[in-house]
């Protein structure tokens, strides 16, 4: 998943010390497996697991519901009388065991943020669990878009967005990324739509509306994806394309030209990708986030169309994914840095390949500065700028922050100086292919990491202040630093403007959105309306179609009570659901108006365009 930028409330009843030691790591034995007790499940693998999932669904647009079954192959262990599934806010209709109904299940008892316990009684010579359900208003994973929230005006459209434990909003299942399976689905949509999954996809719509999936590689739930559209296909290599609205595609297929670069780039790096083929859907503007890294099918944001390739390391970074997280899988969402870390590293050096080194040290820079933002957002909640997370009894999505991604990007940028690439790179290729197809706790790669990459160095691994990165707070002293001549003539060229207040001193003619970002962000607090002014009137900020220098540019003038901005600001809020641009700017908003009432008011009109994870946030800000 791209990475978010995010404010939170918190609850001091979620705060707990601010303890270096670790937690230790449970694991049970089913069969052959092995499963890390799950934190944000009801499921208990150690009893009985799943294993491969046939999905057989009808998407009906206009009851705005998905409805069908979901029949599971189990391993149930000896002795053993109970299966347990996730679900959330689902209907259940009727359960089949090994082909025969039974009315021995229930439903538990309803628990904050993760729903109800399906208990299905079974034996341990039970071979298949059979589920017929439908979805409800309250599926937080469905974003059901009418014709005028598309490009088209003319189709309706549904994405589905899982992670981190949404799944079991429209899927009964085992919602934990320790449990992977493998899964086959049919679903049948109306005639003139296609349907797509996280799995082997159609390039043409189908007229009879049936489509046929299969996904070979086991994946957790969080990895379950569907999306539903008037949608077309480009080829941009070999195993990689595009898919977008008709009036879309074209500008996609463009944007995306470097792509199978890219995923040569990675295999060179960490060895041969697993999923077959790399395709990236752009979705309508109400995606919460940049990217999603469903298995074989990125759902990416439209805002990264800036129509210069200049923000396509979020298709870097969805592409990684495909080793760090979907090959190898935090176990729990405790160490969800396993997973975003990895990437953030592995997207950078995918960037360095296709690009240059100066390239990717401008996107660390730029990450250094969001940490920066983050660890003063969360000074209240010190243990949540650790990287081994303690999210019992919360809600997973608590711990999806730049700490995960940077921090942990810097972990291993750190390690990588220490160490020297070329052992680090041997390092994290093992990793991969050693581990593939299988999940990781925070304490097993640590073990790997002594062992492995440390020769078995107690001196080096406490040098390296390992511990210390993974299980306290805040930012250790050995962090490395990225140094950027490209943004050192940024800031001289800046430095000239402020002096003169004339931006015809700025040479900008080679200037990278990466660049325009680092002038915007190293703006002085304050910043006089004229010399705001003089900018916009001659860099066209305002106006400008570039979505990650209009977020930036709009907190600016939110800050500085920049008056020609305001409706810019406000079709920005309404057009785009990207959470980590909403939050910034309507944390501005609010900030400029204590009472909320401006902000309110924009949300108000903004919000039915937003999907439940961007409304989740949004509505804690505003006391919603």
């Amino acid at each position: 998943m791209s990475k978010p930028i995010y404010l939170f409330a918190f609850s001091a009843l979620f705060i707990s010390a601010c303890s270096s030691e670790p937690k230790e790591e449970t694991e049970v034995v089913v069969e052959t497996q092995k499963y890390a007790i799950p934190i944000h499940s009801f499921a208990q693998p150690n009893k009985a697991a799943v294993t491969h999932l046939n999905l057989d669904i009808l998407v009906d647009f206009d009851s705005k519901a998905i409805s069908g079954s979901a029949t599971y192959d189990v391993v149930v262990n000896a002795g053993e009388n109970r299966i347990v599934f996730d679900t959330r806010n689902l209907s259940i209709k009727e359960v089949t065991i090994d082909g025969m109904i039974t009315k021995n299940w229930w439903l538990g008892p309803l628990k904050e943020f993760m729903g109800v316990p399906l208990e299905i009684e079974v034996t341990d010579n039970t071979k298949q669990v059979s589920i017929e359900y439908s979805t409800t208003e309250g599926a937080e994973a469905l974003q059901w878009l009418n014709p005028q929230q598309t490009a088209g005006k003319e189709h309706p459209f549904l994405f589905t967005q899982s992670q981190a434990i949404l799944a079991r909003t429209w899927i009964p299942c085992q919602d934990s990324p320790g449990i992977r399976y493998t899964y086959e689905a049919t679903v049948k949509v109306p005639n003139d739509l296609m349907a797509l999954m996280s799995a082997t996809n159609p390039t043409k719509i189908d007229s009879s509306g049936k489509y046929n999936f299969e996904m070979k590689q086991p994946i957790p739930s969080y990895l379950m994806a569907l999306t539903v559209g008037d949608l077309r296909f480009a080829p941009i290599g070999d195993e990689t394309g595009v898919y977008a609205e008709p009036s879309v595609l074209e500008s996609a297929a463009y944007e995306f030209a470097d792509m199978q670069k890219m995923l040569e780039a990675a295999e060179a790096l960490y060895g041969k990708y697993a999923w077959e083929r790399y395709d990236v859907i752009v979705l309508p503007p109400s995606f919460p986030f940049g990217g999603m890294e469903n298995p074989r099918l990125t759902f990416a944001t439209p805002t990264i169309l800036a129509g210069d390739r200049s923000l396509t390391a979020l298709v870097a970074h969805e592409l990684a994914h495909s080793w760090s997280g979907n090959l190898v899988t935090n176990s729990t969402w405790n160490d969800f840095w396993l997973n975003e870390g990895f990437t953030v590293y592995f997207e950078r050096r995918i960037m360095e390949d296709v690009y240059d080194k100066d390239y990717a040290n401008m996107l660390a820079i730029l990450g250094w500065q969001d940490l920066q933002h983050t660890l003063e957002e969360f000074a209240d909640v010190p243990n949540d700028t650790k990287l081994k997370l303690d999210l019992d009894n919360r809600d997973p999505d608590d711990g999806m922050s730049d700490i995960a991604y940077e921090k942990g990007y810097f972990l291993l940028r750190t390690l990588e100086e220490n160490v020297g690439r070329e052992k680090f790179d041997v390092f994290l290729k093992e990793h991969f292919t050693g581990n593939a197809f299988k999940t990781m706790t925070t304490e097993q790669f640590l073990v790997n990491l002594k062992e492995q990459l440390l020769d078995g160095s107690e001196e080096k691994y406490a040098e390296l202040k390992v511990k210390q990165w993974v299980y306290e707070p805040g930012i250790p002293s050995n962090v490395v630093a990225v140094e950027s001549p490209l943004f050192a003539q940024v800031e001289a060229q800046l430095d000239s403007f402020l002096a003169t207040g004339n931006p015809a001193v700025i040479d900008t003619a080679k200037w990278t959105t990466h660049q325009w970002l680092h002038f915007l962000r190293n703006m002085p607090e304050e910043v006089s309306v004229e010399n705001l002014a003089a900018i916009d009137n001659t860099f066209g900020f305002t106006k400008t179609g570039n979505s990650e220098i209009a977020a930036e540019w709009y907190v600016l003038s939110i800050e500085n009570n920049y008056a020609p901005a305001n409706q810019a600001i406000k079709d920005f809020l309404i057009r785009v659901g990207r959470r980590k641009f909403l939050t910034p700017i309507y944390g501005a908003l609010i900030k400029a108006d204590p009472s909320k009432e401006s902000a309110k008011a924009i949300y108000a009109k903004a919000r039915p365009n937003y999907h439940s994870v961007s409304t989740n946030t949004l509505d804690a800000m505003l006391d919603i």
